[in-house]
């Protein structure tokens, strides 16, 4: 199964996070099949490649909570609804 959960890269304390599809047996820093966009908690700045995210969702990917809740920040959610 492939789910969109974030993949955590930076300096120690300065924490920054890629969301990508990976498949859910694959550990958390591996390989993933697709970067989809970026979080900084710090800033709460977020960069999201809408297209892409919207395709994965209807293909079938599962986000965790964290990714869920970015994504219903960004309004992302409504459009594969729709």
């Amino acid at each position: 199964m492939v789910k969109l959960r974030l993949k955590r890269y930076g300096k120690k304390r300065e924490v920054s996070y890629r969301i990508v599809a990976i498949e859910s047996s694959a550990r958390r820093d591996g390989r993933p099949l697709e970067e989809l966009g970026f979080y900084n908690p710090r800033t709460d700045e977020t960069h999201l490649n809408v297209p892409a995210i919207v395709k994965r969702l209807q293909d079938g990917a599962q986000p965790t909570e964290t990714v869920r809740s970015i994504l219903r920040k960004a309004n992302v959610l409504e459009q594969v609804r729709a």
